[in-house]
């Protein structure tokens, strides 16, 4: 599945409609719709022709653009840039990551009643 956000944000800055992208990889305006809206797939084909238009990675299109291994550990965990950009902030207050961080599932417990 792409990132329909990143997708609908590469088109803009492109100044390009739905319709004008659609043309561009074959597909109609309503398919790039539902790439964006991530309720269709696109071929690998389409995903190359994104790579070609946009000047971005297929890892980017993806969200697949930063992968993390934890120490100690043979498994890999993708993160997001904004992801990333995310725990860069929150490292920032150190009194609110080290009331969330330590024990995660009450940290994210705390967050959703604070939030909503």
């Amino acid at each position: 599945m792409i990132k329909g956000d990143r997708l609908k944000a590469l088109r803009k800055a492109k100044n390009l409609t739905q319709g004008e992208l659609g043309e561009m990889i074959g597909v109609k305006k309503s398919v790039v719709c539902l790439y964006e809206k991530e309720l269709r797939n696109p071929s690998i084909e389409a995903i190359i022709d994104f790579v070609h238009i946009f000047g971005v990675s297929a890892d980017y299109i993806l969200g697949t653009d930063c992968k993390i291994k934890t120490v100690g550990e043979d498994n890999y965990y993708t993160l997001t840039k904004e992801e990333l950009k995310f725990i860069d902030e929150l490292k920032k207050y150190k009194d609110i990551y080290d009331i969330l961080i330590p024990d995660t599932k009450r940290g994210v417990e705390l967050l959703k009643n604070k939030i909503g």
